[in-house]
């Protein structure tokens, strides 16, 4: 895996606003943030997404986004959270090291959520669930 900006932040070579760190994880203000006190959660062992992560890094990430995510909610009096993980470039992934966003939410806060396309028959929806089955 190449270097990326958020292994520089790790290592304290670009100044973060650094929320909460153990021997594990990383977290810091996203500095594009959709709402005040967006979170990047990260693993120090780099890794380019969640479908190469090791088991054991993800479970110490994902206990880190948890501890964040509720003392964001606290922290912004969000009425809600958005955890959001994108993976690869085609989902809008633009650093390849594995990030969480913790997002608070509010009431008319205007962020959109995606607009979902339903299937077009329940035997599509059958065929997809069976493809993903085969694959497990």
């Amino acid at each position: 895996m190449e270097e990326s900006l958020f292994t520089k932040i790790i290592r304290g070579e670009i100044p973060s606003n650094k929320i909460y760190e153990n021997d594990h994880v990383y977290a810091f203000l996203d500095i594009n943030p959709v709402n005040k006190g967006h979170t990047l959660v990260v693993p120090k062992v780099p890794c380019v997404g969640l479908l190469d992560c090791d088991p054991e890094v993800l479970a110490e990430l994902m206990k880190a986004v948890q501890i964040i995510a509720r003392a964001l909610k606290e922290a912004t009096h969000a009425d809600g959270i958005n955890l959001m993980q994108n993976e690869g470039a085609a989902a809008g992934q633009k650093v390849f090291h594995l990030h969480f966003h913790v997002i608070p939410r509010f009431e008319g806060d205007g962020f959109e959520h995606w607009h979902g396309t339903p299937y077009a028959s329940e035997e599509e929806a059958e065929q997809v669930a069976e493809a993903i089955k085969q694959k497990l």
